[in-house]
């Protein structure tokens, strides 16, 4: 896969590290069918370089990604998605899936004292702004 400058976003103002929000991505990308066994994901190189952070950084999401099985790494090529990984999950487990971070979402509004619909607004203005993802 050619380097993508929106293969991958992060948020550098989270608690979440950022190898955590890489693996969760590719996570959520493979449950979704955006990525399916066999596909090629950037190299450490591209991605490091598009997100301005340190390689090792993409090594360690890349590598704990190995280890539990969702990628394959192949000597002198790209990494790609693991063949065993052939389908998306269906819409149910996708959204379970999204639960824990709408959760925290959710906390946020409330200590915050956002109004629900001010919050679902914003939610709804993010989920459909084109771009902006690395």
């Amino acid at each position: 896969m050619s380097s993508d400058s929106h293969f991958f976003q992060i948020n550098t103002g989270s608690t979440e590290p950022i190898y955590r929000q890489l693996v969760e991505q590719l996570r959520r990308r493979v449950a979704s069918g955006q990525l399916v066994a066999g596909q090629e994901i950037p190299s450490v190189r591209e991605v490091a370089q598009a997100l301005a952070v340190h390689p090792m950084t993409i090594s360690k999401a890349y590598s704990l990604l190995e280890a539990e099985g969702l990628l394959e790494r192949r000597r002198g090529l790209a990494m790609r998605v693991a063949a065993q990984h052939k389908r998306a999950q269906p819409a149910a487990d996708r959204l379970d899936l999204l639960r824990p971070t709408l959760e925290r979402a959710a906390a946020e509004a409330q200590q915050l004292e956002v109004p629900a619909q001010q919050a679902l607004h914003l939610f709804d203005q993010i989920l459909n702004q084109e771009g902006g993802a690395i």
